[in-house]
């Protein structure tokens, strides 16, 4: 089983696509590490994330060392996302991201890097979400104007959720 760790922005589109609880209802393993938790997510919906089965988990010395280390060679990065990005460096974890810079790190690290229409493909194989659902959740995210995701993969799915 693969334990994923998410950056904040993943969550915000769960959220945004009102997707948290089947996120986390379709068998999916998420965790943050607690300086992201507590940054970034406990004053806003962090304990309802909690309730729904998001993990916390303290990064080892040598983790916040990492951590750190790529805090200064890349100042793009918020240390937040260099704690996400050293969590994952760990066996049988993958990174799940929506920030290229973050991403492009992680591949460089030799991380599995997943982002979130790789979730919500995975909810969509689990059968516990209908394409309806999909589709209308993926359109509330499309539409948002903060959004971060590659117009041709939206598309497809859109096209392939849409009510018949």
């Amino acid at each position: 089983m693969i334990i994923l760790v998410s950056d904040t922005s993943v969550l915000i589109d769960l959220e945004r696509g009102g997707l948290l609880e089947h996120a986390f209802s379709c068998g999916l393993t998420m965790v943050v590490p607690d300086l992201l938790y507590e940054r970034e997510l406990e004053p806003e919906n962090g304990p309802l994330l909690r309730q729904l089965g998001l993990g916390v988990v303290a990064l080892n010395p040598d983790e916040v060392v990492f951590a750190q280390q790529l805090r200064t060679l890349s100042p793009g990065l918020s240390l937040p996302d260099c704690f996400a990005l050293s969590c994952a460096r760990r066996q049988n974890h993958a990174l799940v991201s929506g920030d290229k810079l973050l991403r492009t790190e992680a591949l460089a690290h030799h991380c599995a890097v997943f982002g979130l229409l790789w979730i919500l493909d995975q909810m969509e194989a689990t059968g516990n979400i209908g394409s309806s659902t999909l589709h209308e959740s993926l359109s509330r995210i499309w539409n948002h104007p903060r959004r971060r995701l590659p117009k041709n993969e939206v598309m497809e799915r859109l096209q392939r959720w849409a009510p018949a």
